[in-house]
């Protein structure tokens, strides 16, 4: 007779919606190495999901226990975050979830006319057990996300100026995920997770322009200047606002200060910046 130990989830079913993202592809290999069985879904992969079509919704849930929630918030064009989320949160209790989690933002103060923890009290309000995590700016914008072009071109141009950031690794965010979509002791919990230290974009792209040999500058520009540039490249004009506006919330230092969260959920630090820096150089992602 084989006994359960504390550690096997193999009896429980695990929703990860934006199944191919930056958190999500890193939490799904995490969940699977604790015995638990992961339902990846993405729009257009083998578990459908999408929150402009409903009716993708409840086939993705069928015999799932626990659910992570990735919004569209950071899309452009307006989205009723709280209604769709409030939607699919009691559609998830009545098929029998259990346990959410919530990836949202450490930005409390409204962005180009959006919240970006609109959700957040639909899913407290659902009646299943909920984490909120609340990450700083991830690592991987770097090496796979919004900056990697212009790394490549030798620039970084943002309405950042001098603010401090203490970006966070993908990777952290997608182990406190799985703590807290496996483990007992995280409902009612909103973290915010950060990286080790503050660093300005012109200290993260000096460490990058180091680990390469490549001469990468930060260019820090006018508010307004950034919204034009992305304009001239045929981005809609109130995405581009929404852009400039998340970028001012590190140039006005609001959410500066590092947090402990990770340290006291996981039993360690989080990785510092520049190890991730070491490790992406070593793979050649910012090479020409």
């Amino acid at each position: 007779m084989t006994t359960k130990t504390d550690d096997d989830h193999s009896d429980t079913t695990v929703l990860v919606l934006g199944g191919t993202g930056k958190t999500g592809r890193r939490l799904v290999p995490l969940l699977q190495d604790h015995g638990a069985s992961v339902r990846a879904a993405s729009r257009r992969g083998p578990v459908r999901f999408d929150w402009d079509r409903p009716n993708t919704w409840e086939r993705a849930l069928e015999g799932a226990d626990a659910v992570y929630l990735v919004d569209a918030q950071d899309r452009p064009g307006q989205w009723d975050a709280e209604g769709c989320i409030r939607a699919f949160a009691d559609l998830a209790v009545d098929q029998g979830v259990r346990r959410m989690v919530l990836l949202q933002a450490r930005v409390t103060e409204r962005v180009g006319g959006k919240s970006l923890i609109a959700g957040e009290r639909a899913v407290q309000e659902c009646g299943a057990e909920w984490t909120v995590l609340r990450p700083n700016w991830f690592f991987q914008n770097f090496d796979e996300g919004v900056f990697l072009d212009c790394l490549l071109a030798g620039e970084l141009p943002l309405p950042a100026g001098e603010g401090r950031e203490p970006f966070v690794d993908a990777e952290d965010v997608a182990a406190v995920a799985a703590a807290a979509l496996l483990q007992d002791g995280h409902a009612g919990e909103t973290y915010e997770l950060s990286g080790p230290r503050a660093l300005t974009f012109g200290e993260a792209i000096t460490s990058i322009a180091h680990a390469t040999n490549r001469d990468i500058r930060y260019s820090p520009v006018g508010h307004q200047d950034y919204v034009d540039e992305l304009v001239c490249y045929d981005v809609a004009a109130d995405y581009a606002l929404f852009l400039a506006e998340l970028v001012a919330q590190i140039r006005d230092n609001k959410n500066s200060a590092p947090t402990d969260t990770v340290r006291r959920v996981l039993g360690r630090e989080p990785r510092d910046f520049e190890d991730y820096v070491k490790d992406a150089a070593s793979r050649g992602v910012w090479d020409l």
